[in-house]
């Protein structure tokens, strides 16, 4: 996949133009066929194409931010695996203690 820069989109903003594709697709498949039809049937193809691009792009960052906070949570819990455990334990003791309240 190419990197684009043209502008950075929100998932939101990104959902919302292919709804808008899909919607434009729907249109021209409920209409009669005119002799437009192939230069509208390829815009909408270089749309969706950039489009898909676009949530690939989006899909790349988000899994390596995912990935690099695992990496981050992997280091510390292995300089730190008293705390860790202790961290964890109290957790689960609060869960516990909520929990149990709430079937009561």
């Amino acid at each position: 996949m190419k990197n684009n820069n043209e502008s950075v989109q929100t998932p939101k903003e990104l959902l919302a133009e292919l709804q808008s594709l899909v919607i434009e697709a729907e249109k021209m498949m409920g209409a009669s066929l005119t002799e437009h039809t192939e230069e509208a049937m390829s815009a909408l193809r270089t749309r969706f194409n950039a489009a898909q691009e676009r949530l690939g792009n989006l899909y790349d960052g988000a899994k390596q931010r995912v990935a690099a906070g695992a990496k981050c949570t992997d280091e510390a819990i292995r300089a730190n695996p008293y705390q860790s455990l202790a961290i964890a334990a109290g957790v689960g003791l609060l869960v516990g203690v909520l929990v149990g309240r709430r079937n009561k």
